[in-house]
């Protein structure tokens, strides 16, 4: 895989530099290793200690990207940083990342998945240690996004399953949207994350951060 990092990401970073036109919708997943929706004893309980770690996972129904067209391929980035994500108060920067694209895709595809997931995750993806290809699929139950059952997977590397965040999760009754998504997206909602993990070895560090408020689901698009 590390000729596929080569090949792909090099000459990815040369082309995201450019900033060439592109037109694309779709779906957007994210799970974290912190809650991101929660009241402020549980965040600060967290800050720090959780929170290191994401998946971030894109599907494009339609468009392309370098003049590529990239209708129905998929793309994740996994990230870890020195401390909580999305916290003010402290950089969680160096980010190191993988970038895992969608295993269908040709090599120019490839290139330009690498190169739109650059884009839009910005400085979380520029320190990349590894780009694989696997299998992705988005399941989006009943086809309704706002329903917030949502499964992302990347052959048994990652995994994020999510359902709606319901009354029962809200332990200290005052909780809210504490972080904002770690993309810019059109519509995001807060999440139960029922499976987040990564299996990989390429970040120093796997892990499996079940049953936490910690997702966003929603939809994107990117014009130049």
């Amino acid at each position: 895989m590390r000729t596929l990092f080569s090949m792909l990401a090099v000459g990815a970073l040369a082309v995201a530099g450019s900033l060439p036109k592109a037109s694309l919708t779709g779906t957007y997943v994210e799970a974290r290793t912190a809650d991101v929706f929660t009241g402020s004893c549980y965040a600060n309980a967290e800050v720090n200690l959780m929170g290191h770690e994401a998946v971030m996972g894109w599907k494009i129904d339609n468009g392309s990207f370098n003049g590529v067209s990239l209708d129905g391929l998929g793309v994740l980035g996994i990230v870890r940083a020195k401390a909580t994500l999305g916290d003010v108060h402290n950089s969680g920067y160096p980010v190191k990342s993988v970038i895992v694209v969608d295993q269908k895709a040709t090599a120019e595809q490839m290139k330009a998945l690498v190169a739109f997931a650059q884009r839009m995750g910005g400085d979380l993806l520029s320190d990349v240690v590894n780009v694989v290809a696997k299998p992705i699929n988005l399941d989006i139950a009943g086809g309704n996004i706002h329903a917030r059952r949502v499964t992302l997977t990347a052959g048994e590397l990652a995994k994020i399953e999510t359902r709606p965040i319901v009354e029962g999760d809200q332990i200290c009754r005052h909780e809210e949207v504490w972080y904002s998504p770690l993309t810019k997206v059109d519509h995001a909602m807060a999440a139960y994350a029922l499976e987040n993990k990564y299996t990989g070895d390429d970040l120093g560090s796997k892990w499996s951060s079940a049953e936490k408020r910690s997702a966003f689901v929603g939809t994107f698009h990117l014009n130049d």
